[in-house]
């Protein structure tokens, strides 16, 4: 069996490609930078791809002839979505819609499956009367990036529902383990611990709402949904879109006070009132009552075990 990757340096994009390649697939990935080789997983057969050019696209797919395509290249900033808008819905819109027309114009195109990712910022601000989010809440997107990945979703739906392409979209929620860039709260406040403990600032983290609760999954648990959802038989689901999520909400609180009780130093935390969200929903948490149907899929990595494990690798970093 053969995967095609792409944006295989990226963060999950490395992560997925190590669970395909213990369990027997060939990985081919693409990447804007392939020339680059530090994040590139061993075993990760590189090739350049021109996504504006569909015919080059088309070429690649003839080439490779993958069983399954994971489309994971794309804008994955929330807050960067609001600066540069064109940039976003290029990435994660335009680039999508590209990769679906050279699907449907290759020689794989009635067999490839070929799973894109959303996120939960689709669904926006949860609606009170449905919490769990399930699959069928109403969608009312409050960022550029989120817009923009609704719109990556309605185009795997057209997409199945017009050319019966074997696809399935799936709307992640938080996933948090090692090797997330900053930018993100786990990395954020892991970050900042080790610096500390290697004495590269002052023993204070600055906060902002700690009560807030999210649904976070473990990437690796992430990447194993994603691989059992396209690695199934017999599929009468193609066209869905599916959340990938814990269902489980945990506090910003319990994150921190987690981390800490890891860290290897004392460690003073203050509230900053320009970090504080003059908006910030309660509680988001996602229903992942499709993916366990589908797939039997449960999360297998707990909290403790992934921040200990974000924090090791943060420390063996030079």
């Amino acid at each position: 069996m053969r995967a095609l990757i792409t944006g295989t340096t990226g963060f999950v994009g490395q992560h997925l490609a190590s669970y395909l390649i213990n369990n027997g697939i060939e990985v081919w990935g693409t990447t804007r930078d392939y020339l680059n080789e530090v994040n590139l997983v061993e075993g990760v057969k590189i090739v350049p791809v021109d996504f504006e050019n569909i015919e080059s696209l088309v070429k690649v797919l003839d080439d490779i002839q993958p069983d399954f395509i994971y489309h994971l290249a794309g804008q994955s900033s929330v807050i960067d979505s609001w600066t540069d808008k064109t940039a976003t819905f290029q990435s994660n819109v335009n680039l999508t819609l590209n990769l679906l027309e050279a699907v449907i114009n290759s020689e794989i195109k009635g067999n490839v499956k070929v799973l894109t990712v959303g996120s939960a910022e689709e669904y926006g601000g949860p609606d009170e009367e449905c919490s769990p989010i399930t699959e069928d809440a109403r969608l009312k997107p409050t960022s550029p990036y989120g817009i923009s990945k609704a719109t990556v979703g309605m185009l795997a739906r057209h997409y199945f529902i017009a050319y019966g392409l074997k696809i399935i979209h799936v709307r992640p929620f938080n996933h948090i383990g090692p090797g997330q860039r900053v930018g993100f709260v786990v990395s954020d406040f892991s970050n900042q611990i080790v610096r500390m403990e290697r004495g590269q600032q002052n023993n204070v983290i600055s906060v902002g709402n700690l009560s807030a609760q999210r649904d976070f999954t473990d990437v690796r648990d992430i990447v194993r949904a994603y691989y059992l959802l396209l690695n199934r038989e017999e599929v009468t689901d193609w066209g869905e879109c599916v959340n990938v999520c814990s269902g489980t909400a945990t506090s910003i609180q319990s994150i921190l006070d987690t981390l800490l009780s890891l860290s290897q130093t004392n460690i003073d935390v203050v509230i900053d009132s320009n970090k504080l969200r003059p908006v910030d929903t309660p509680v988001f948490i996602g229903d992942n009552t499709k993916l366990k149907k589908f797939t039997s899929w449960e999360p297998t990595i707990n909290l403790t075990q992934t921040l200990s494990d974000v924090l090791k690798n943060l420390r063996d970093q030079s």
